[in-house]
């Protein structure tokens, strides 16, 4: 099929779509899911892409063979992936363990990885035919849980594309079964790091009794049409590299300048003059939820090494659009620090017990944004034996199927060799135009503090308006 987004035009030629079983036998069980997994805010299919260069040492050697092959080996070991999911009780989500496999394509494109560009980032073009969506795949219940798509580059590279059904598995857990591939892949004879299920560490108490307030599952009606048409959306994204991260803090208060992450300088930033584009009413309540993870030893959730759910929380900061539009920018810093610190053990337990109570609502999208940091994930690491990817991690710039709500916090190094984060952004063509001006604004530095220099330092605003 042919696609065009100009400049580029391509056109992809895929064989038929086959299903890859597991490489041994493997347990017929249901296992169910965490409570954490299976909230209806999770019961989507999310796309991740890699971008492989040729590589010389490979002989000439087929990608789709050796990464369909260890798919399968690796299938063995987290063999949930081969099943199909069954909803139980009470809206519970269940794997039954039926190893049919998961799907797999192979294709060409007649297009070179270098006719992308130097800058490889989301909206990429004809993304519909490098990570396609095979008819009757993409529902909740008796579906593949994954697809994969290899396709194979004029130049010799390959693109590998990868949808997940997300109550599987978040992004970590993800990364940690596709480098369990890649390490089959590579010749291995087992992964370095062995799955974990366990998903009754984060299971709904009996009775459950919900502690905190949960604002980020607000029923909010959406009675002044914020949910934005899909067809008004217009895509760009936006890097940060050390430079315009130096001038974003420039303009905090000295406090928050020392203490903020740079998630959080980027959220709060990113959120304040997502809602000055926007122009709500300013009596209108503004939601920025967090994605915050419940791993490591800081949250206490004990959630152990090779574990593959997701184990994250939806912590939300909420304010009116008049207060954040009329305050500086360290007012929205300060709300999202205080909603990442609420994330503990007992927020977690929380959350499971508030899904069991309530049915399994979905997070709030009236008048919300969601910011994801895949920065730490590892998919830039991901190697098949072509070495790293010149692009790894998400496929488009938001999540779920409703437009605008949500961008990641993606590692990208840029055309100048500078590393950096790129934001993919989904606004209305009008308010695009505002957020660029907003964000122009906190990327020319503050007069008080100095900027790391850079040669030929650009015009932020003309950078920003070429859509890096």
């Amino acid at each position: 099929m042919a696609c065009s987004t100009a400049p580029l035009r391509f056109t992809v030629r895929r064989k038929p779509t086959v299903l890859v079983a597991p490489a041994g036998p493997t347990p017929r069980e249901l296992k169910r899911l965490s409570d954490i997994d299976d909230q209806e805010g999770l019961r989507f299919h999310i796309p991740v892409i890699q971008f492989y260069r040729r590589r010389a040492d490979m002989g000439g050697r087929d990608p789709a063979p050796i990464i369909r092959a260890a798919v399968a080996r690796a299938l063995v070991h987290y063999y949930p992936f081969a099943g199909r999911l069954r909803e139980l009780e009470g809206r519970k989500l269940a794997v039954d363990c039926t190893g049919e496999g998961v799907l797999f394509t192979e294709a060409d494109a007649d297009v070179r990885l270098d006719h992308f560009g130097d800058a490889l980032q989301p909206p990429f073009p004809c993304l519909e035919e490098l990570a396609f969506d095979v008819p009757g795949s993409s529902d909740v219940l008796g579906m593949p849980l994954l697809l994969f798509q290899v396709t194979r580059l004029a130049c010799g590279g390959f693109v590998l594309a990868v949808r997940l059904h997300h109550t599987m598995s978040d992004a970590q857990g993800l990364v940690q079964f596709l480098g369990a591939v890649a390490e089959l892949a590579r010749g291995a004879a087992a992964p370095t790091v062995m799955p974990v299920w366990e998903r009754e560490l984060l299971l709904a108490r009996d009775p459950p009794r919900p502690g905190f307030a949960h604002r980020e599952y607000d029923e909010v009606p959406d009675t002044k049409g914020t949910i934005i048409p899909l067809d008004d959306m217009v895509h760009r994204s936006f890097f940060f590299g050390a430079r315009e991260l130096a001038a974003v803090r420039s303009h905090l208060a000295a406090g928050v300048r020392k203490s903020a992450t740079t998630f959080e300088v980027l959220t709060g930033c990113l959120w304040k003059c997502r809602t000055v584009a926007l122009a709500p009413d300013a009596d209108e309540e503004m939601r920025m939820i967090c994605i915050v993870s419940a791993r490591g030893d800081k949250s206490g959730a004990g959630i152990p090494e090779g574990y593959y759910g997701n184990a994250f929380a939806f912590p939300v900061a909420v304010a009116t659009a008049g207060d954040l539009c009329a305050n500086p920018v360290s007012y929205a810093i300060e709300l999202v620090k205080k909603a990442k610190r609420e994330v503990n053990v007992e927020y977690m337990r929380s959350v499971a017990d508030l899904m069991v109570q309530r049915g399994r609502p979905h997070f709030t999208v009236v008048r919300a944004y969601l910011v994801s940091d895949v920065t730490k994930a590892g998919f830039g690491h991901l190697d098949f034996g072509w070495g790293k990817p010149a692009y790894g991690g998400p496929a488009k710039g938001g999540v779920g199927a409703i437009p605008g709500v949500a961008s990641f916090l993606i590692p990208f190094k840029n055309a100048k060799g500078e590393d950096g984060i790129v934001v993919p952004m989904c606004l209305p063509g009008l308010a695009m135009d505002r957020f660029v001006e907003e964000m122009a604004k906190l990327m020319r530095p503050a007069v008080d503090v100095a900027a790391p220099p850079r040669q030929q330092q650009p015009d932020m605003y003309a950078m920003i308006k070429s859509a890096l």
